[in-house]
C-alpha cells in the first residue's frame, strides 16, 4: 500500500485564501491592509524569484507589500539602519529580510535588529525563546509551521507519537523541534554525527528529513507506516530534489511530502499567515490567523 501524499498546493492555496478573508475583514472593520516589507541587498537570481512570488502571493490576499532592493555593496550599519527605519514606520507590520545577505553583512545582528513585533520570519531570538517555552500566539518560523500545519491538515497524530528531525539549522530543524515538543510528540533532532541514523530514524512515527543531501533518506530509514516529511529543495540538473528517495520510500511511508508540491508551497502561505497575524495583533482585531 503506498503512502498518502500530502498535497503542500493544495493546503497552501486553501491558506491563502484564509489570508484573504482576514484581510477583508480588516478592511470591513475600517482598518488598513497588513503591510508586509521585504529587504533585499544584492542581485542574487534565486532570492530575487523567490521575493517576486512572496510579492505576487500578498498582493492577490490584500496585503500591501514593499520591496526594498538594496545594491550588493551594502554594510552591516546600512542594513541596520533601513530595518531601523522599517521598525519606527507605522504603515509597516511584518519586516522580512531575505536570507543570504552579503558577506560582508553580519546577518546575525540584522536578525536581531527587526523588532520581535514585527518578525514575519520569526527567526528573531526573543521569538524564539517563546516558541521553545510554548508560548501561545507566537509568530514562528515559516517552513516549519508550514510542515506542522501539513501534518495536523492530514490528521497525522501528533501527541504521543515519536519524531524525528534530521537537520538542527535554526530555519527549519530546531524550531521544529519545537513545535513537535509543543504538540506533545517526543522528540530526536539528528545530526551528521548521530551513530546508527538509520536505526534512530526507524523509531519515528514523524519522520522530518531537513538535510540538504538528496536522495539521502531512503527506505532503510523509514519505519512503516511513518509520516514522512521532505524539507529538501536541491537544484540538480534533473531539477529540484528532495533529502528523501521517493521511490524507495511511497511503498513503505503512511504518508508522504512530494518535492516539489510538499512543503515548499507552505513557506509563502505561512508567511502570509504571519503578516496578517503581526497586523491583527498591532491593530488589537480579530482574525483568524
Amino acid at each position: 500500500m503506498s503512502a498518502v501524499i500530502i498535497d503542500g498546493k493544495a493546503v497552501a492555496a486553501s491558506i491563502r485564501e484564509e489570508v484573504a478573508r482576514d484581510c477583508a475583514a480588516l478592511r470591513d472593520q475600517g482598518l488598513s491592509a497588513p503591510g508586509l516589507s521585504v529587504v533585499l541587498v544584492g542581485d542574487n537570481e534565486a532570492s530575487a524569484l523567490y521575493v517576486r512570488n512572496k510579492g505576487r502571493a500578498a498582493e492577490r490576499a490584500g496585503i500591501a507589500f514593499q520591496l526594498l532592493q538594496q545594491p550588493s555593496d551594502l554594510t552591516s550599519a546600512d542594513v541596520l539602519r533601513l530595518v531601523g527605519d522599517l521598525n519606527d514606520d507605522a504603515s509597516v507590520d511584518a519586516i522580512l529580510v531575505q536570507l543570504p545577505l552579503p558577506p560582508q553583512v553580519d546577518s546575525r545582528a540584522v536578525i536581531e535588529a527587526v523588532s520581535p513585533a514585527k518578525d514575519a520570519d520569526g527567526f528573531h531570538p526573543l521569538n524564539f525563546g517563546r516558541l521553545a517555552e510554548g508560548s501561545p500566539g507566537v509568530v514562528t518560523p515559516c517552513t516549519p509551521q508550514g510542515c506542522m500545519e501539513l501534518v495536523r491538515r492530514y490528521d497525522v497524530p501528533i501527541a504521543g507519537r515519536r519524531a524525528v528531525v534530521v537537520g538542527r539549522s535554526t530555519i527549519v530543524g530546531r524550531p521544529l523541534a519545537a513545535m513537535l515538543t509543543n504538540a506533545d510528540a517526543t522528540v530526536t533532532v539528528c545530526h551528521s554525527r548521530t551513530p546508527d541514523l538509520a536505526g534512530v530514524c526507524r523509531e519515528a512515527d514523524i519522520l522530518v528529513a531537513a538535510t540538504g543531501r538528496p536522495g539521502m533518506i531512503d527506505e532503510r530509514f523509514v519505519k512503516p507506516g511513518a509520516c514522512v516529511i521532505d524539507v529538501g529543495t536541491t537544484p540538480t540538473p534533473d531539477g529540484v530534489r528532495g533529502d528523501v528517495d521517493r521511490v524507495s520510500v511511497e511503498p513503505v511511508a503512511g504518508w508522504l511530502t512530494p518535492v516539489p508540491g510538499g512543503v515548499g508551497p507552505m513557506t509563502i502561505a505561512m508567511l502570509l499567515r504571519n503578516t496578517v497575524a503581526l497586523a491583527a495583533l498591532r491593530r488589537r482585531a480579530p482574525v483568524s490567523a
